[in-house]
């Protein structure tokens, strides 16, 4: 067997090795089949970790379920009940699905309520009552039933910052010991999975669970993290969850997509309030292949998440968000330039926030991977230090984000909205908001808790907007009978800083995302106002264009190729310039039809113990390898199973499909492939990843003169392409960062020594007490 393949190897080594240009960094290894050099490439860092998803197989597997399905019900066989039921199972399965998503987004949102006030007091009557509760229908100062912890201010201000630090401690224990896939977003994952990847444990129970619990405690600790994103991730959950319980989906990866997609749209529709942003939030950043019918499904179980949520009512007030207004003015032509102001601070905000976020990720990862929980901590001990004096970063983002939408009238009485109030100190409180959340956002997205970068920038833009209308509102107070505000009429409102606060938040929105007609819709669907319709898709508009300028997209897209996960972007436009021979590699392994060249049992099993390939090409001998088809490494295992214990280990295997009927071999010809997808070997680069877009299969054959001459994965142009992109790299930029990081960790560890040297000294008078040896 072995001089047989190497024989067969080395006939290809120089063709390979040729097609390869010299100066690449990571090249394909001929003789293992492996990419070399990888772990220079952060972009690739993660491949291994998911597994492919045959499209096309998956595709086959389920026409033939459809042509057995139509079969028993034209011979009788299937009874009335059992027709009905296997055409609705698929709407009873995502009413299941959207139901669990609604009772679990009403629990997190009361829950997340209750612990971001209980930072600040308690409820006299009733402990486990938030402060909008406890306070029903009673002013806030006027409230007897809720109390702060104490009577002295300092003291209040200690409760809150060890409350914070205990909420979020909880969380990162919880992330690091019981589900880690928990922490983070998972927007990004979820993305590759759907394209057709698999993440063991990625979508699991426990996930499910732990997501559920940290998410509330990490929004109640105070820290810059939103619910919208690890939403999505804990909707999907759901959805995958649910789809394995059910044998008929279980091994369907077509129908676990379409549940997948749904719940991904159940899952924003839930944390925004909003419907049909969710399903098209599902169109825009999570598919890449989008069918109609997974529109339809999208939209149901959306439908279903949303109702189920509204019968919960966690506000008591009807809406499905706490920030969710209305508003019955009209605007004017002459803010145009203002909202153009506020596209350009969501364009500059979405870039600046994203490329510092990835510098920051990246320092966590090379030097506080083996610190995540204490840098949690210490992240929530910054926050709520500062947080305690600023009234918009005190509160739950939700409540500032409200509080900010809100227009100023008879009913609404807080002291943003007080005339007699100092405008000037409100305004530079709002400024300094925006950076501080900015900055929060920065070092805190992508810490060990769960955390979505969504709502931290739309309470950074609501905070900037804010400002900019009160700006504006003085201005117009200074001057009404300017020729520039003679669209206002007396009496009536003209300006509304409250509009300029929801502008500003679907900018924050849209540069952090790059998501265009998802925000205006979300955005829409928050206010209900058909009117605010041109302001933001002109905010929108602008956002997006400064992204695409000088942007490198959403920071979904730009965490996947930073840490390093495997997805083929259909939106983009690849130009390799070269042809299928210098990504693809050698058939290190493949079997013989051959009976002269056949494998016994024993080999078989050594070969499938030494590699871990998925499939095995059949050629027809090793010194004519010509591609007679195909076999999967499950049918192989699958056969070997039902043959152990049975058969002799010095039996001869048969892949042959001529040859069937041979008494004194196994048979494994009825699983072969006998027309497995094959490209000539001179095939452009970019036609081949056209067929992986369009197709889906997990892997290609290239022949050359109809002998096999190697084999390609998507990963494999992926490899090929991040290694070409790292050849090209300015590696001078990369010096400088490093040693700026290394400088910022020295200065770290200074400062920890300096913490622990001053307790030492201040509790035992011994400045090495705490002092590592």
């Amino acid at each position: 067997m072995t001089s047989t393949f190497q024989q067969f190897n080395e006939s290809f080594d120089d063709t390979l090795v040729q097609s390869t240009p010299e100066s690449t960094i990571s090249i394909r290894d001929s003789k293992t089949g492996s990419w070399v050099n990888q772990d220079s490439i952060p972009e690739v860092s993660r491949f291994n970790d998911f597994r492919t998803i045959d499209w096309v197989e998956d595709e086959l597997d389920e026409q033939k379920q459809r042509l057995l399905k139509i079969k028993k019900f034209h011979s009788g066989s299937t009874n009335l009940k059992d027709k009905i039921l296997s055409q609705i199972l698929n709407w009873i399965v995502l009413a299941i699905m959207g139901i669990v998503i609604g009772l679990i987004a009403g629990c997190l949102n009361i829950i997340t309520s209750f612990l971001a006030s209980l930072r600040v007091g308690y409820c006299k009557n009733v402990f486990y009552l938030s402060e909008n509760f406890c306070c029903w229908g009673e002013e806030e100062e006027k409230c007897e039933n809720w109390s702060k912890w104490s009577r002295f201010e300092f003291l209040n201000y200690i409760i809150f910052v060890l409350i914070s630090i205990s909420l979020s401690y909880t969380a990162a224990k919880l992330v690091k010991f019981y589900a880690p896939f928990a922490a983070g977003s998972g927007i990004s994952e979820i993305k590759c999975i759907v394209s057709g990847f698999v993440m063991d444990g990625f979508l699991g129970w426990w996930t499910l669970l732990i997501k559920s619990l940290g998410l509330p405690l990490a929004i109640g600790s105070g820290l810059s993290v939103g619910k919208e994103g690890p939403s999505v991730h804990y909707a999907v959950c759901v959805g995958n969850s649910i789809a394995k319980l059910i044998t008929k989906y279980k091994k369907s990866a077509s129908k676990g997509r379409e549940f997948l997609t749904a719940t991904a749209a159940a899952g924003v529709a839930v944390a925004f309030g909003s419907p049909m942003g969710g399903v098209l939030f599902s169109v825009e950043e999570i598919s890449s292949i989008f069918q109609l019918s997974t529109l339809w499904k999208s939209y149901f179980c959306s439908l279903i998440a949303v109702t189920t949520l509204a019968a919960i009512n966690p506000f008591r007030t009807g809406q499905l968000v706490l920030f969710e207004v209305t508003y019955d003015t009209n605007w004017h032509y002459f803010e145009i330039p203002v909202y153009i102001i506020l596209g350009i601070f969501g364009g500059v905000y979405g870039i600046i926030v994203s490329k510092f976020n990835i510098r920051v990720v990246g320092f966590r990862k090379k030097y506080l991977a083996s610190f995540a929980v204490r840098e949690v901590v210490i992240l929530t001990l910054l926050t709520a230090s500062f947080s305690y004096f600023n009234q918009f970063l005190r509160l739950d983002m939700t409540e500032s984000i409200q509080m900010l939408f809100h227009e100023c009238d008879s009913t609404f009485n807080l002291p943003i909205c007080d005339p007699n109030k100092n405008k000037t100190g409100i305004l530079v409180s709002l400024i300094f908001a925006t950076f501080a959340r900015m900055c929060l956002t920065i070092i805190t997205y992508g810490c060990k808790v769960p955390a979505g970068i969504f709502v931290p920038s739309m309470a950074a833009g609501a905070t900037f907007g804010r400002a900019l209308g009160i700006i504006i509102d003085h201005i117009y107070k200074s001057h009404p009978n300017s020729l520039i505000f003679s669209a206002c009429k007396e009496g009536e409102k003209c300006i509304i800083p409250g509009t300029y606060a929801f502008l500003g938040a679907g900018a924050g929105l849209c540069g952090i995302t790059d998501l265009t007609v998802t925000v205006v819709i979300i955005m829409f669907e928050l206010t209900g106002a058909v009117r605010y319709i041109i302001p933001t898709m002109i905010v929108v508009a602008i956002t997006k264009s400064i992204n695409d300028k000088w942007g490198k997209g959403g920071i979904a897209d730009q965490m996947i190729k930073f840490n390093g996960l495997p997805l083929i972007d259909a939106k983009e436009d690849y130009s390799f310039g070269t042809s299928v021979a210098s990504a693809m590699s050698s058939a290190v392994v493949c079997f013989s039809s051959d009976s002269n060249d056949s494998l016994t049992l024993e080999q078989l099993k050594t070969t499938l113990n030494k590699t871990t390939y998925r499939g095995y090409p059949i050629i027809q001998s090793g010194n004519s390898p010509k591609i007679q088809g195909y076999i999967s490494r499950y049918e192989l295992e699958y056969n070997l199973k039902q043959k152990d214990g049975i058969v002799n280990d010095d039996v001869v295997c048969n892949f042959n499909t001529e040859n069937q009927n041979s008494i004194d071999s196994i048979d494994f010809s009825f699983f072969v492939n006998k027309s497995p997808l094959t490209v000539n070997i001179n095939t452009a680069l970019e036609n081949i990843l056209d067929i992986f877009l369009k197709l889906g299969p997990r892997y290609i054959l290239i022949e050359e003169n109809g002998l096999l001459a190697g084999i390609i994965t998507r990963k494999d142009i992926l490899r090929y392409e991040y290694s070409h992109h790292h050849q090209r790299k300015d590696f001078t930029l990369q010096q400088i960062q490093d040693a700026s990081d290394l400088k910022i960790w020295e200065f770290m560890k200074l400062m920890n020594l300096s913490v622990r040297k001053n307790f030492g000294k201040i509790l035992y008078n011994d400045p090495n007490r705490y002092v590592p040896i």
